[in-house]
């Protein structure tokens, strides 16, 4: 890698695109739209940058990502919560669109994370409608919550809402289901996934969408970035209470749902959370034990290409 070559950082807002670069500390901005993500492309062109490091925004980067991506230069869109963190520790505590540039070009030569490739449209497409179906679950339950304080007059407009919003989300379900199956590789991974007793098509869609990573990575790396690994508190002589933080907190809700499926229908996962019970662990760490170890048979499947069996407590042979 050039060593001359700058690291940029990107902040991206609706209307602007906030340009920052290391070490020169040089700024510029563009606008965000077709114009300004041209010219803001034939500029890293010219650099030739290092790496290009743009947080996520729920979208709004998804077109400069890809206009970055497509001309081959490396670009990783980071988790927000690990760059805010990084900006803490550095003593960058004011908040604004040039100062979040700058720390995340800072970000992109301090630590360097490792790129990866662009998510096809499909795989976008799948990320926003799961994302909108937890946007539905949490206005039905919203308006649960609303309809125990509802006057009377009131009562059957809520009971209506809800009604249609459970239509939406079957419907979305069922969309869910068929953008799955337009892959022939996700449709392979659905099939392994879905063979796994307790795993169910919202844990499905929901690693398909947000976890791209699993099959690519060990056991513990996997574990961390889920958020379900356990976390040291050390400090001298004190040992703290190792506990799990971080991570994917979607990915990680998911796994729990079926986690508690597991630990009635899975026989290697049951075994598992009632041996660590009989041993005297509390419930509550035995099931995240349970999610981590779920979690390591799903990774361990999709690297290897092999399905559930009840013979061993490990994955073996092809799915038929």
């Amino acid at each position: 890698m050039n060593r001359e070559s700058p690291y940029i950082g990107i902040d991206v807002s609706k209307t602007r695109l906030d340009v920052a670069a290391h070490p020169t500390a040089k700024g510029w901005s563009v606008s965000n739209d077709g114009e300004g993500i041209d010219q803001l492309v034939t500029h890293l062109r010219e650099l030739s940058p290092a790496l290009v490091v743009v947080e996520a925004t729920g979208g709004l980067e998804y077109p400069m990502v890809a206009a970055i991506a497509a001309c081959g230069l490396p670009i990783v869109v980071a988790n927000p919560r690990q760059v805010r963190d990084f900006a803490r520790g550095t003593g960058k505590l004011a908040k604004t669109d040039a100062i979040d540039s700058q720390v995340l070009a800072n970000f992109a030569y301090m630590v360097k994370p490792t790129p990866r490739p662009l998510p096809d449209v499909l795989a976008q497409d799948l990320d926003a409608t799961v994302t909108r179906r937890r946007q539905l679950m949490a206005m039905i339950v919203a308006e649960r919550n609303r309809l125990h304080t509802a006057h009377q007059p009131l009562r059957q407009d809520i009971q209506d809402h809800i009604a249609w919003l459970k239509e939406r989300l079957a419907k979305l379900d069922k969309e869910l289901g068929n953008m799955v199956r337009q892959s022939p590789v996700w449709r392979e991974k659905e099939n392994l996934l879905r063979s796994v007793p307790g795993v169910g098509p919202v844990l499905t869609t929901t690693i398909l969408a947000e976890l791209p990573e699993l099959g690519t990575l060990d056991r513990k790396q996997i574990a961390a970035l889920v958020g379900v690994a356990p976390l040291n508190r050390d400090s001298g002589k004190f040992r703290g209470k190792r506990m799990i933080w971080g991570g994917r907190a979607q990915v990680r809700a998911a796994l729990y749902m079926a986690t508690l499926a597991a630990t009635r229908f899975n026989p290697v996962i049951k075994a598992f959370y009632i041996r660590l019970v009989a041993e005297g662990k509390p419930k509550k760490v035995a099931l995240t034990a349970c999610m981590r170890k779920l979690l390591t048979i799903l990774n361990a499947m999709l690297k290897h290409r092999t399905c559930w069996s009840y013979k061993i407590p490990q994955i073996i042979g092809p799915c038929s």
